[in-house]
């Protein structure tokens, strides 16, 4: 687990991303061992959006777009499309990163990520 200064940049990179609703509602559980996962995987994953160094908001996002998709993660790919304009991704790129997606993934996975991303932009999905 990281220092408490390092899970509190986390924890505020994670807010700044996906908006205090979104993770009020992620850590409403009073549960200590459901905290405590949360806290490790904020820690985790979160982390590294906190870090300084050579990769933007911006890079970062696209970066965790085509993670997921390529993973076929969709619920997670549709929850960072959809923090786009907190994180600095334009329509265009993610438009333009589907063909990426589908060139280097695969045609399934570029084609799960476009339905994703139309429910998104359709409101079918959460925007944080």
């Amino acid at each position: 687990m990281p220092t408490d200064d390092g899970l509190e940049a986390a924890r505020a990179m994670r807010r700044a991303m996906l908006g205090d609703a979104y993770v009020d509602a992620q850590t409403a559980d009073e549960n200590p061992t459901l905290r405590e996962f949360q806290d490790h995987v904020t820690a985790q994953a979160w982390g590294v959006w906190a870090r300084e160094g050579a990769l933007s908001t911006r890079d970062r996002s696209l970066l965790v777009l085509a993670m997921t998709a390529a993973l076929g993660r969709m619920e997670e790919f549709a929850l960072h499309a959809s923090a786009r304009s907190r994180t600095g991704v334009t329509d265009d790129e993610l438009d333009e990163l589907l063909f990426q997606i589908a060139a280097y993934c695969g045609a399934p996975a570029g084609i799960a990520a476009k339905r994703a991303l139309l429910a998104v932009r359709a409101g079918e999905r959460h925007d944080p």
